[in-house]
């Protein structure tokens, strides 16, 4: 899949800043007491200061105001949540590097918005140890050992806006059982919505908007209860990628569950520049095992609606394909995975659309249990990739809904209640696309 990685080098960056932070003032153990309630600015004239304050299992209520700073909480089941989401805004600048990052257990971010971070606006990350948050090497290939870094558990991420953030918007890496949910994400330079490196991740991705991003929702080696379903990611570059990555522990990415989504029209020219190879597809697998897309709407791809392709000596294989609306793409199903590592096992219902054509047939034979080696092009027409913008110049999102106000913040369980797969229909094109647009 022609998707850059750039996650290592991002990751050891921003663990030296957030080494620095998590030296700094003792308040911030998590065995310390605090105030159940912190308000900004009443009672910290900064979010970072109120951080400080809040007990474990305390709310942080951060009123409306731009807010240039970067966040870490290190404590459980904190609650840190904007009093008006298109008002209460963190602003990084563009300089640095990060919004909102949570290292602790059971932690909600909530109803604001995060921009101009040069990596990412809102991170939950399992990725530290007890001399602060750490990161593998560099050069993405030495063995690195999963079990010094525990994942983070329980997370939520509710109507967040995270537009115009360097490289992801919204991440959850080396997390389990956390749910992300009503939110909305643009010009990210890699992705709006990421998912990566985890095994039984317990992982709902719900009612969000992904667009002019250079992809909009990413999934690098996360596997097994990846639920991604009732969004909408289209404008972006490609709609959606499921990655296998060498740079991630736990190849290859497997089993997520992808059904009741609109994907669409993903060939924005208001985006940054990014996965040119792959311009103008819906969803893209490389290296992914296992899959299933069900049930979703994925339309207006002039190169390819489901483009399978590998990565290194990783072939993607077993795909289902089941009960998906194709319409108006370039070709419904294109495998351009190399001879040297063939595609096979996928499967999709007769009469789609395909590259090249003879893979139409061997989809179908592999619903009725066929294993062998499917035929792969090595040329895909589709249109020229525009130059891109900067993600800074990225357009600004239209206001988003705010989320109705709570009167109890009950800790999040240790599971996520997946929902009904067989029960989630064929959606509307109209999906959430009222939510879509710039100002």
């Amino acid at each position: 899949m022609p998707v850059p990685r750039r996650l290592i080098a991002a990751l050891v960056a921003v663990s030296t800043l957030l080494a620095l932070s998590a030296c700094a003032p003792a308040g911030n153990d998590s065995t310390s007491t605090g105030s159940d309630l912190v308000r900004v600015p009443e009672d910290a004239s900064t979010i970072g200061e109120a951080v400080d304050r809040v007990a474990p299992g305390g709310l942080v209520i951060v009123g409306a105001g731009v807010y240039e700073e970067q966040i870490v909480i290190d404590k459980p089941d904190v609650t840190l949540r904007g009093a008006a989401r298109n008002d209460t805004v963190i602003d990084g600048g563009g300089v640095r590097p990060f919004g909102v990052v949570s290292i602790a257990d059971g932690v909600r971010v909530e109803n604001l918005t995060v921009t101009g971070a040069t990596f990412y606006g809102v991170l939950f990350t399992g990725l530290h140890d007890e001399n602060g948050p750490s990161a593998p090497t560099v050069d993405g290939y030495e063995k690195w050992d999963p079990e010094k870094f525990p994942p983070l558990q329980r997370f939520l991420v509710d109507h967040v806006t995270a537009y115009d953030n360097g490289l992801y918007g919204i991440y959850a890496f080396n997390s389990q059982n956390g749910v992300i949910r009503d939110s909305y994400a643009s010009g990210s330079a890699d992705s709006g919505f990421y998912v990566g490196q985890c095994q039984n991740c317990g992982i709902l991705v719900t009612g969000n908007v992904g667009e002019r991003s250079a992809v909009g929702f990413e999934n690098a080696n996360a596997s097994d209860s990846v639920v991604i379903t009732g969004n909408r990611f289209s404008g972006n570059r490609i709609g959606m990628t499921l990655l296998s990555s060498y740079q991630e522990a736990f190849t290859p990415q497997r089993s997520n569950t992808v059904v009741g989504n609109v994907i669409v029209d993903n060939a924005g020219e208001q985006t940054p520049a990014q996965a040119d190879g792959a311009f103008a597809t819906g969803v893209g697998i490389s290296g992914g095992v296992d899959n299933l897309l069900q049930r979703n709407l994925i339309s207006g791809h002039a190169r390819a609606g489901v483009l399978l392709s590998n990565t290194e000596d990783l072939p993607t294989r077993g795909t289902r394909l089941l009960d998906n609306s194709f319409t108006g793409n370039g070709v419904d199903v294109a495998n351009l995975s190399a001879s040297r590592t063939p595609a096979a096992g996928n499967c999709a219902a007769d009469g789609l659309t395909t590259a090249p054509a003879d893979l139409a047939a061997q989809l179908a034979a592999a619903c009725a249990g066929g294993t062998v080696p499917q035929a792969a092009t090595t040329e895909l027409s589709g249109p020229t990739a525009p130059p891109g913008l900067s993600y800074l110049r990225v357009p600004a999102p239209r206001a988003q809904p705010d989320l109705p106000q709570r009167s109890s913040y009950p800790r999040l369980p240790d599971t996520v209640d997946m929902p009904d797969v067989a029960s989630i229909p064929l959606p509307d094109a109209q999906l959430l696309a009222e939510w879509t647009g710039i100002r």
